[in-house]
């Protein structure tokens, strides 16, 4: 990878900037994406100190088609090629589908779980086949492992899976496709926060999903981009989690009825409402709390019969 020109969209934060010190490290140059450049460059001057030649760093929404192709047209333009997209664009959910009462947030979880990952590829495409180049694509166990109260994202996630499968055939091997499937590589998973994220407008990711450190979030890194130098397909992290596909294909009942039983055991359901940078959980107890964010506050009052809400906040 010695100064081969890499992009990362999703680079300010969590895997994608771990990803962003692996080709570091490895001496290639990088193209850092993300919404909000100024996160940007620090994570610049890190990866200039483990080894990358060049770094740039631009500000673009990766679900604008026209902001894809301009981070591409200027990547070309100062480098002359592209030989690695790294797409980590992801947004996360941990709401019941049928406690929604506001169906907008459905499209938005499409489209950077979905469109964020397959505008930068249109863009690219033709110039990683100028270069035999390769194209990463980050991905959840979610996409065929059913799990209670993420349904839009899941579904999202089985869509671009089948999508860079069905890629890798058309191409026909000019292209390379690396498709990482991460299962929970976050400490903070359990506690429901919403973290805004550097991706696209409107885009937020679960904590566990945000650790911008840690030995999980580094592992999975390392993985991703030994497996895209090697020229592999997939790359899986943590690996035990094939254990419950195999339940999936031949014991489908007995997954289900796990889940089940799960959930069983949590009593009342507790769903998280979206909004960003600020813990927002309904629960049954204590009757009254403050919701924290920026310089406002807003009570909230819970109870078991509240209907969950979903916030879209903008930063």
């Amino acid at each position: 990878m010695d100064h081969k020109v890499v992009v990362v969209t999703g680079a300010s934060s969590g895997i994608g900037e771990q990803i962003a010190y692996e080709y570091a490290k490895k001496r290639a140059n990088l193209v850092l994406v993300a919404r909000r450049e100024h996160r940007l460059h620090g994570i610049s001057e890190n990866a200039k100190r483990l080894g990358a030649p060049n770094v740039l760093v631009m500000a673009a929404d990766v679900v604008k088609e026209e902001d894809c192709r301009r981070f591409i047209n200027e990547t070309i333009g100062f480098f002359g090629r592209v030989d690695h997209l790294v797409n980590t664009a992801s947004l996360g959910h941990t709401f019941y589908f049928e406690e929604a009462n506001d169906a907008s947030v459905f499209p938005i979880l499409m489209d950077i779980n979905f469109w964020g990952n397959v505008y930068p590829t249109y863009v690219a495409l033709p110039y990683l086949r100028q270069s035999h180049g390769r194209i990463v694509v980050n991905v959840a166990v979610e996409n065929w492992l059913p799990l209670p109260r993420m349904s839009i994202y899941s579904a999202a996630k089985a869509a671009l899976v089948n999508f860079y499968e069905t890629l890798r055939l058309e191409l026909n091997g000019d292209v390379g496709i690396t498709i990482a499937t991460h299962g929970w590589i976050g400490a903070e998973m359990a506690r429901g926060k919403f973290m805004l994220e550097e991706g696209a407008d409107m885009q937020w990711k679960e904590e566990r999903e945000v650790q911008a450190s840690g030995g999980p979030v580094e592992e999975f890194a390392k993985l991703i981009v030994s497996a895209a130098v090697q020229g592999n397909a997939h790359v899986k992290f943590p690996s035990w989690y094939d254990v419950f596909l195999l339940y999936r294909v031949f014991a489908p009942d007995v997954l289900t009825w796990t889940f089940r039983l799960l959930l069983s055991h949590q009593g009342m359901r507790t769903t998280s409402y979206i909004g960003t940078g600020r813990s927002v959980l309904e629960t049954p107890s204590p009757p009254r709390r403050l919701l924290t964010g920026g310089t406002h506050t807003v009570p909230h009052t819970s109870s078991r019969h509240t209907t969950p809400r979903i916030q879209l906040l903008n930063e």
